[in-house]
């Protein structure tokens, strides 16, 4: 899907080794953008911004980087600002979620879920707010969840930093809204990544809900056609978010009528 505002644009995208990540870095090579492409698996890291140089002819730069090393994240922003200038585009894409009953869930998967979702998120939006204020332009997209909406059994935690990153994005987009800066939340419904290798060892998950699992090239058409654009949120797919919004409205019924649904995870 072609996006003429990105033509000759400077994007940051985190979580970029893979999965929505790589699929949203190719399709801003696609219409012209400049990558700064940044996770913690570096050689497949170098592996995507070489595709992408040889097959989109723009400047692609891989970048080793783990958001939950909090004192990494200013020195790799410094370096992108003193070669690019300037970003036009945070993707906050790093994330990742553990499937398991809140009594059951381990304290350290906690820890990491919050540092990656939530803190590293933070953390790197933080590195571009400045210069974005001053040039009065830019946006900042933060890939959420449909779990930060809607909570089911066995994904508190998971649920718990998606609500944080919500909560974040929404109050940050009315304090940007001063300086003439987008922020963009998205909420997708489970993709077919390697997202569930790690939340869904058993594929109880994959087994139930497979066939209704979101095909991660579509979300990245989505989220580069509303880049650099007014929209507020990207909300996939739309019978989940109108099960999040009718929640919303009236808890009680949907958690007993979908109570069984529900725990099929």
């Amino acid at each position: 899907m072609k996006n003429q505002r990105l033509m000759g644009k400077t994007i940051v995208i985190t979580g970029a080794s893979g999965g929505l990540g790589e699929q949203i870095a190719k399709q801003c090579a696609q219409n012209g953008a400049h990558l700064f492409l940044l996770a913690r698996n570096e050689e497949r890291l170098e592996q995507v911004a070489i595709s992408i140089r040889e097959l989109y002819k723009v400047r692609c730069t891989a970048i080793k980087l783990d958001v939950t090393q909090y004192d990494q994240i200013p020195p790799v922003f410094r370096r992108i600002y003193e070669e690019a200038g300037h970003i036009d585009v945070l993707v906050n894409n790093s994330g990742y979620g553990i499937f398991a009953e809140a009594e059951n869930i381990r304290l350290a998967d906690v820890e990491g879920m919050f540092a990656v979702n939530v803190v590293g998120l933070i953390a790197c939006t933080k590195e571009v707010i400045p210069s974005m204020c001053q040039r009065k332009s830019g946006q900042i997209i933060n890939i959420a969840s449909q779990a930060g909406k809607l909570a089911t059994p066995k994904s508190s935690v998971y649920s718990a930093s998606k609500h944080a990153v919500l909560g974040f994005t929404n109050s940050l987009r009315m304090e940007m809204s001063r300086y003439g800066v987008q922020v963009m939340a998205v909420n997708p419904g489970p993709i077919r990544t390697t997202f569930f290798d790690k939340a869904d060892p058993e594929g109880s998950y994959l087994e139930s809900l497979g066939r209704f699992m979101l095909d991660t090239e579509k979300v990245a058409e989505n989220i580069v056609a509303s880049m650099l654009s007014n929209r507020r949120e990207i909300n996939l797919p739309r019978w989940m978010d109108f099960a999040g919004t009718l929640h919303t409205l009236m808890p009680r019924v949907v958690e007993r009528l979908g109570r069984k649904a529900f725990f099929k995870k």
